[in-house]
């Protein structure tokens, strides 16, 4: 998420982005059901599970979730102060595993941003100074093509490189291309998770046409249907959904607004769960792209997640499997040895030889499906 830090240093000074690609008002029910989902979230405070994205995206909402919101902002300035402003002699062997990534870093300042707090002193000089530092070691780094393009959109708008106008001119109009041609017949920018930030840069687009207008139209008619069937469940992903349906963006914390009114959210109501006898499924597991290939039915218990049927499957065979965690939840980096390579990634399909829309954590197999790995290159 190297854009996003470049996006947060871009913030200050600028005017507010155009608001061409329209999401006009979603059903309030819906977008309250979605923000439900985040307040079990809000209560897991280890450092291992805090996480500034949850806070951003509801600031960047309508919605709000009272004291336990301001406790959770409380909460991360605690983490995020004690383990990036750790004196160095300080540090020890397992510090290094416990500081922030760069997105984490810059998600975190976001979240002050928008509360209203611009720090500095010596304090935010230091904050800054690290990001800096991630920036540099990342600079080459793309992780999504909308956040690259948001942060484009900052430099086209702040004028501070005028003699590098056209170059970025051209690189954002080029992302966008991109963007716009990896939409989906569903509606979807590349897959359903991609699409919430793939919207907040199209949103703030200064280069109207019929042709985004028509994409942003069907976009939307993909995420209604997606909150109808409950696709989203990942907190990180609803809280980069609830902003676009609030027409907002990251970019809008250049001038955040902290008086404007937002709905309390309450817990939702919960059914008393039905004693039930327990169920297994049988799910066929294969691996494809490489030799030899890997076929095996596994038993889990229904209700069981693509990431434990995995884990099922490591624990009583020969498959073996890596994954890396990620903002959006763990990805495949290794499956029965073999690493995905530079211009390599593991895919999820599943029956019929469908692109898996969810992550691994969030996925759960229905009795009888088949789900297969498959090596791919770009």
């Amino acid at each position: 998420m190297g854009h996003l830090g470049a996006l947060l240093f871009l913030l200050g000074g600028l005017g507010a982005l155009a608001n061409i690609c329209e999401i006009t008002e979603v059903d309030s029910t819906l977008v309250e059901r979605l923000g439900q989902r985040l307040l079990p979230w809000m209560d897991r405070l280890s450092q291992e599970q805090l996480n500034p994205s949850i806070y951003v995206g509801l600031r960047l909402s309508s919605l709000q979730a009272g004291a336990k919101e301001a406790h959770y902002l409380h909460s991360l300035k605690l983490s995020y102060q004690q383990s990036l402003l750790r004196p160095a002699s300080n540090k020890d062997d397992n510090d290094s595993e416990a500081k922030p990534s760069m997105g984490q870093l810059a998600l975190y300042l976001l979240a002050l941003r928008a509360n209203c707090e611009f720090i500095g002193g010596r304090k935010g000089d230091r904050l800054v100074s690290q990001l800096k530092r991630f920036l540099e070691d990342e600079k080459r780094a793309i992780d999504t093509m909308a956040m690259a393009g948001m942060a484009f959109s900052c430099l086209e708008l702040s004028n501070l490189n005028p003699k590098q106008r056209n170059r970025i001119n051209l690189a954002l109009k080029r992302v966008q291309e991109k963007i716009l041609k990896a939409q989906t017949p569903e509606g979807y920018f590349g897959n359903v998770y991609s699409t919430p930030l793939a919207l907040q840069l199209l949103m703030g687009s200064l280069r109207p046409s019929v042709e985004l207008g028509t994409a942003c139209l069907k976009a939307k008619a993909a995420l209604q249907a997606s909150l109808q069937h409950k696709t989203f469940q990942n907190p990180l992903m609803i809280s980069q959904l609830l902003p676009v349906l609030n027409q907002k963006s990251y970019v809008d914390l250049i001038s955040p607004d902290c008086q404007a009114p937002r709905a309390l959210l309450e817990p939702a109501l919960e059914t008393p769960p039905q004693a039930k006898v327990p169920k297994f499924i049988d799910v066929l597991l294969k691996v494809s792209g490489i030799s030899p290939s890997y076929r095996h039915s596994v038993s889990v218990p229904a209700g069981s997640s693509l990431e434990d049927i995995l884990k099922n499957a490591q624990e009583h065979g020969r498959f073996r499997f890596r994954t890396q965690a990620s903002l959006s939840g763990p990805f495949l980096t290794s499956v029965l040895g073999r690493k995905a390579g530079e211009r390599e990634f593991w895919q999820v399909l599943r029956d019929p030889d469908t692109p898996l829309q969810q992550g691994i954590a969030d996925y759960r197999p229905k009795d009888g499906e088949t789900i297969e790995l498959r090596l791919v290159g770009w």
